[in-house]
């Protein structure tokens, strides 16, 4: 049995979640975030203040949905609770980003200025020059508008000391 499929997914007041046959929505402070199910593999229910996320055969792909569904709904739990953030931190001369409207304006050595807009459910802030703070409750589209910012110019650290400029993740070393 998978080890992060059996653990179960504990609710606080402020969550609430129903469960119909394909699918599972989940309604807190934050939000609403729903996800549709394979019946024939995995099936959720709920007793108490706890979800349970169960296989109803023994056979591989239900194996493997069964860890998937557990982390994908304890993702959904904690998005409309607490949230989820990513920062990135813009590294080079004269590279700056800037709030513009729902999105960001971000200069990056090109000849032009790069208008970023933020997707639904998304919020973009600039929290100084170089410091970009990226928050919403769905994990997935957080980490893919970072990843999305982050090709505009992403660093490398195969090149020269003198080159190495770019955007990267906060925590990340770039020398």
């Amino acid at each position: 049995m998978s080890k992060v499929g059996k653990k179960p997914i504990e609710l606080n007041s402020t969550v609430q979640v129903q469960i119909s046959k394909s699918s599972v929505n989940v309604k807190g402070p934050k939000g609403e975030l729903s996800l549709t199910i394979h019946t024939n593999k995995i099936y959720v229910e709920q007793k108490d203040n706890c979800l349970f996320v169960q296989r109803t055969t023994d056979d591989i792909e239900a194996k493997a949905c069964h860890g998937l569904y557990g982390s994908l709904i304890r993702n959904m739990v904690k998005g409309v609770t607490e949230g989820f953030e990513r920062r990135l931190e813009l590294v080079g001369v004269g590279y700056r980003a800037q709030k513009n409207g729902d999105g960001i304006t971000l200069q990056l050595g090109y000849s032009h200025p790069i208008e970023f807009k933020a997707v639904d459910g998304i919020k973009i802030t600039a929290e100084n020059d170089t410091n970009i703070l990226i928050q919403g409750i769905d994990k997935h589209i957080v980490g893919q508008v970072a990843a999305n910012i982050r090709k505009l110019r992403r660093t490398c650290k195969k090149k020269s000391w003198k080159s190495r400029k770019g955007i990267g993740v906060s925590n990340e070393k770039i020398w």
